[in-house]
């Protein structure tokens, strides 16, 4: 994202968990070797986005390595799929922890830190086009992504006045694990045959493809940017014409 400027901390989990598990720490190190490699500054911290010690810690080391936090992108999430009925209480809470708590616990320790440095800052979360109209098969999912766009709401009415931007990013499938997961789930809960819900996807959408992970980076490097200084509070739609705001 060439546009970062100052000190970015980027959350993000796999597509089943919230915790750093080794393939994903291999990856991330990887990212933290390819920027270095361009000359620029860059380390990587392990956390648990659910558990807030871990992120007031992640925050405070971030801090002290770069001597500062400009902005932060709470990108940690899971899904699954399944009817209501077919949820169980433990795979909401889940779901909800990890997509909820975890966005408003990196939220909480981005603003506190921003607002003591007192130069403002932006803040984004991961919200998604089932967080602006509710997908069947995907309940627990929408409801989290339905509480991230309120907070990024409540958090730029109650952050504006320090300078600081919140916004989040509400795209509809893209072509990643985690969505190929939720393909592959939905196949044994409804009886499609595999690829059937990604080709459903595809033709709900005027430009008829996924996303790409590509897609979304490049609307966040335009939110952290100074041309997008007077956007706050949006959870912005890219989603190839799925869904019209």
């Amino acid at each position: 994202m060439s546009n970062l400027k100052g000190t970015a901390l980027i959350t993000g989990a796999g597509p089943r968990q919230s915790d750093c598990s080794e393939p994903n720490a291999d990856n991330l190190l990887a990212v933290v070797k390819e920027i270095k490699a361009k000359g620029r500054s860059s380390s990587s911290h392990l956390a648990d986005v659910t558990v807030e010690e871990q992120v007031k810690a992640m925050i405070t080391e971030v801090v002290q390595v770069h001597d500062g936090l400009d902005v932060v992108v709470a990108n940690a999430g899971v899904a699954k799929w399944g009817n209501l009925v077919e949820t169980s209480a433990d795979e909401w809470d889940r779901i909800m922890t990890v997509n909820a708590r975890g966005t408003f616990l990196c939220y909480k320790y981005a603003a506190l830190q921003m607002v003591e440095q007192g130069r403002g800052g932006r803040i984004i979360g991961a919200c998604s086009v089932v967080g602006k109209r509710g997908a069947g098969g995907l309940s627990a999912y929408s409801a989290s992504k339905f509480a991230v766009r309120g907070l990024t709401q409540a958090a730029a009415l109650e952050y504006g006045k320090f300078g600081i931007t919140v916004n989040a990013y509400a795209p509809s499938a893209i072509d990643s694990d985690m969505w190929n997961e939720i393909d592959t789930d939905s196949t044994k809960s409804t009886g499609r045959e595999p690829g059937d819900l990604t080709d459903h996807v595809k033709r709900s959408g005027v430009l008829g493809k996924l996303g790409t992970s590509t897609d979304v980076a490049n609307l966040v490097s335009f939110i952290v940017s100074k041309e997008a200084q007077f956007i706050t509070g949006q959870s912005l739609s890219i989603n190839g014409g799925m869904y019209f705001d």
